[in-house]
């Protein structure tokens, strides 16, 4: 279903092979929550999907739990940033700017986090909105612009 959609956004996108069920199920117990569940379908069809410029649309099982660890630890961004434990990071634009679902409001649809103004507010309804959105806008305006929710 997610590989679908997204070939028929972007043709060109790649994917990785399917992270498994042992390795989602463990994902879920390092960060102490469980995936939202179209972001856990998806993963379980291909554990990554690259876009435009190699554009990280969703990153790998490894790296969501790499980069959610990194972000709620450590010193350098407390000093530096709100608290990110709200934040269930799960792919970015490519130059800084991070995309994620709200910890514990699954429903409540996709996230940015600009770094330089450590600004967190929604841009996507939900997974599939935010797929149609990144893989069919030309750029960052799609969530920089005031188009976003």
């Amino acid at each position: 279903m997610w590989i679908e959609l997204i070939t028929e956004l972007f043709p060109e996108a790649e994917f990785a092979p399917p992270a498994d069920r042992a390795a989602l199920d463990d994902l879920e117990q390092a960060l102490g929550q469980r995936l939202p569940v179209g972001l856990r379908e998806l993963l379980a069809e291909a554990d990554g999907v690259l876009g435009d410029l190699n554009l990280d649309v969703v990153w790998s099982a490894e790296r969501i739990l790499a980069d959610n660890q990194a972000f709620r630890t450590s010193e350098d961004f407390a000093e530096l940033y709100a608290p990110f434990d709200g934040l269930l990071f799960f792919g970015d634009n490519g130059g800084g700017d991070q995309f994620a679902f709200l910890t514990d409001a699954h429903g409540e649809g996709v996230f940015v986090w600009e770094h330089e103004t450590d600004t967190r507010r929604k841009v996507a309804d939900d997974l599939a909105d935010y797929l149609r959105r990144i893989l069919t806008a030309d750029g960052d305006d799609w969530y920089t612009d005031g188009s976003g929710h």
